[in-house]
């Protein structure tokens, strides 16, 4: 059995707070992305984050969920920025190689930049455990991440 995060969140406070967050969304795997992203917009308006506070850009694959991200702490001012992703094994090494260098990426983009940068890339061993894992059996990664993404905004609002 799944165990919830042990945060709570409180919807007035959310509100009150006026979030904006930024999502970059991988078209590789688009079936799944879409599965992901479709989760974790839905939660965000949900928890009282109003449309027009939501931004949405695409890329071509996972890795450029680097670039993109970093650019985009860089030239804006959001609260989190919500990386979307999906990597499914195949027979060659390329999978660990991009596993690797993008959750790596993500990592120093957190470092670098006051913005929390939120890792829902999906890696997974075959196609049906992505599918398990946006929306499936498993649940949606993707509410799990828009959670954590007005989790960690509150975060670093309260410490400014």
């Amino acid at each position: 059995m799944k165990k919830e995060p042990i945060y709570s969140l409180d919807k007035n406070e959310i509100i009150n707070a006026n979030l904006q967050i930024a999502f970059i969304v991988s078209l590789w795997n688009k079936d799944i992305t879409d599965r992901l992203y479709n989760a974790a917009y839905d939660t965000l308006i949900q928890y009282g984050i109003s449309k027009n506070r939501i931004k949405t850009w695409t890329v071509s694959g996972s890795y450029e969920l680097i670039y993109s991200s970093k650019k985009i702490a860089i030239c804006y001012n959001f609260d989190s920025i919500i990386v979307i992703g999906s990597l499914i094994q195949g027979e060659t090494f390329h999978f660990e190689y991009l596993c690797q260098a993008i959750s790596q990426g993500i990592k120093d983009i957190n470092i670098k930049y006051d913005v929390p940068v939120i890792f829902c890339v999906l890696t997974d061993k075959n196609k049906q455990q992505s599918i398990d894992r946006s929306g499936g059996k498993n649940g949606n990664k993707g509410v799990e991440c828009a959670k954590t993404a007005i989790y960690m905004s509150l975060f670093r609002k309260s410490i400014k």
